[in-house]
């Protein structure tokens, strides 16, 4: 076996480090005996299981297999002195963020995060103190509350119509062949950047509603960045060695961040120099809504870069989740005809065909929100949430917990725990339909037997939007559109990347407009 250069690097400096602990456990006092830890391999003296990680390549499969070998749905995986606790239970993962959330609400201090953030400015990578409850404060009330959901309804829908306009200037333009990620991910591009600058291009943009060079660019950057956010770099759990940077990490998440800077900061030095300036006075989007905030001597609330790093996050946490659910659903239900067939029949039955999906039709679209949530069961974006740190020791499903400790809830193992869920590895909507009573569906779980927005301190507070965007994205590409496999392919292939979670290839289909022709060419 070939072993890293980074791994030998390891074992240069830990070995004098093993001889003085051995030295200091043969010859110090024996210590009360602890609560046991959940179960896991053997970890090494000061590095942990970092060797066995840096040869195991994905992290997220070969802690799958840890799991799976152990039979549990907890485990501990020491890398260097934290130890990970992946779960894979519902009930384990309740008690982590409900019951106990209080103390397992933080985040770690590692360099993507502090980079990313510009020294832990924001919400989601930002550990738990007052600067967290501040920022989180401003968005669920300032951009995240119903009134401005509301406020922000005409550009969602402005984006909407262009997606549908998109599609069709493609398949009339073209060959009728549509790379929906492609679709899917620039879509949610421009509802964030309507929301955030009021803007759907950087540039020119494309004469069809696709995007410019600079969209693309911009777009690849942000995936850039959401890849290598808590992607098992050495440098998170040997802080020491972040300046080596093995396997070029933090070059590619210097070089992503810069690139997205370079598109916002711009605008918003503009921006706020236009508010001093007093010719701005009226709020259009949120980057409005966070130079206008004030404090209670009438200062601004935030500084300039505080302003900056919450653009940065919103953006990069957004648009991921909604293009991932809506390529795999279509992709298993293309492979599954009667099951379109079946969300068609729904969507025609609440919209007919002389109109198009509006956000005030998703209440009534109650199989449409089945098939995104067995989408996020079975195709979660990542295997893993963002860590949960543990302020203090504490006790969890009868095991010790120590303070310090990453709490990672593995939404596959939830999603296809055979324990939870019958037939685990097929997809089938209708399981999520026979417990809501006819009620409005939502695509949010809080038992956590899937995992989609979270929960406690930590969940994600942007449920209405992601619900929206998400239904928006399916439901118009499915009503507006006929879809069939390419003839090269007439089974859609469902396999995933090795290196994530992604599907292997992208979903490329045949469309066909099926609504009346005057339908599309209003939106023009």
């Amino acid at each position: 076996m070939e072993f890293a250069p980074a791994f030998l690097l390891i074992l240069f400096f830990t070995i004098p480090l093993f001889i003085i602990k051995l030295f200091k456990h043969n010859y110090s006092p024996k210590k009360s005996k602890q609560p046991r830890l959940p179960p896991g391999p053997n970890p090494w003296p000061i590095v942990g299981n970092l060797p066995e990680m840096l040869v195991n390549k994905p992290v997220f499969r070969w802690i799958q297999n840890i799991m799976n070998d152990l039979n549990t749905e907890i485990a501990c995986i020491r890398l260097g002195n934290i130890h990970v606790i992946p779960v894979t239970s519902p009930s384990i993962a309740h008690e982590f963020l409900v019951k106990q959330d209080a103390i397992f609400a933080s985040r770690p201090l590692n360099w993507s995060s502090k980079y990313v953030s510009s020294g832990f400015l924001t919400i989601s990578l930002t550990p738990f103190g007052e600067q967290w409850k501040k920022m989180k404060r401003i968005m669920v009330e300032e951009l995240l509350s119903p009134k401005r959901h509301q406020w922000m309804h005409d550009r969602r829908v402005e984006e909407s119509d262009n997606l549908v306009r998109y599609v069709y200037n493609q398949i009339k333009n073209g060959s009728g062949l549509v790379d929906l990620r492609h679709v899917g991910k620039h879509y949610g591009g421009n509802v964030m950047r309507r929301l955030l600058f009021n803007k759907r291009y950087f540039g020119n943009g494309s004469e069809d509603g696709g995007p410019g060079a600079e969209e693309l660019e911009y777009v690849e950057a942000i995936f850039a960045v959401v890849s290598h956010l808590f992607a098992f770099p050495i440098s998170d759990y040997l802080p020491w060695l972040w300046w080596l940077d093995f396997e070029g990490h933090n070059k590619i998440l210097k070089e992503a961040t810069n690139t997205i800077r370079k598109y916002h900061d711009p605008i918003i030095e503009e921006r706020i120099h236009q508010w001093k300036k007093g010719t701005r006075t009226h709020q259009d989007d949120w980057l409005d809504i966070l130079i206008s905030l004030k404090d209670a001597n009438k200062n601004p609330l935030l500084t300039v870069e505080e302003i900056k790093s919450l653009i940065m996050e919103t953006a990069i946490g957004t648009i991921d989740n909604p293009y991932n659910n809506v390529e795999w659903v279509l992709s298993e239900m293309l492979n599954q005809p009667e099951l379109l067939q079946k969300v068609t029949e729904e969507l025609d039955s609440v919209l007919g065909k002389e109109r198009l999906l509006q956000e005030s039709d998703i209440p009534k679209l109650n199989y449409t929100k089945a098939c995104l949530r067995e989408g996020f069961r079975l195709h979660p974006i990542i295997d893993f949430n963002a860590p949960h740190v543990l302020m203090k020791d504490t006790i969890v499903a009868d095991y010790f917990i120590p303070k310090g400790s990453h709490i990672l809830i593995r939404r596959q193992g939830i999603g296809h725990n055979p324990r939870l869920w019958e037939e685990p590895w097929k997809f089938k909507p209708g399981r999520h339909l026979s417990t809501n009573n006819g009620c409005d569906l939502s695509l949010a779980e809080q038992n956590l037997e899937l995992f989609t927005f979270g929960a406690g301190r930590r969940g994600c507070p942007a449920i209405t939007l992601g619900t929206t965007v998400t239904v928006m994205l399916f439901a118009r590409l499915v009503h507006g559109f006929i879809w069939i496999p390419p003839s090269n392919e007439p089974m859609i292939d469902l396999s995933e990347l090795e290196s994530n979670t992604t599907k292997a290839k992208p979903l490329v289909a045949l469309g066909k407009p099926r609504l009346p022709a005057r339908v599309y060419h209003q939106l023009n």
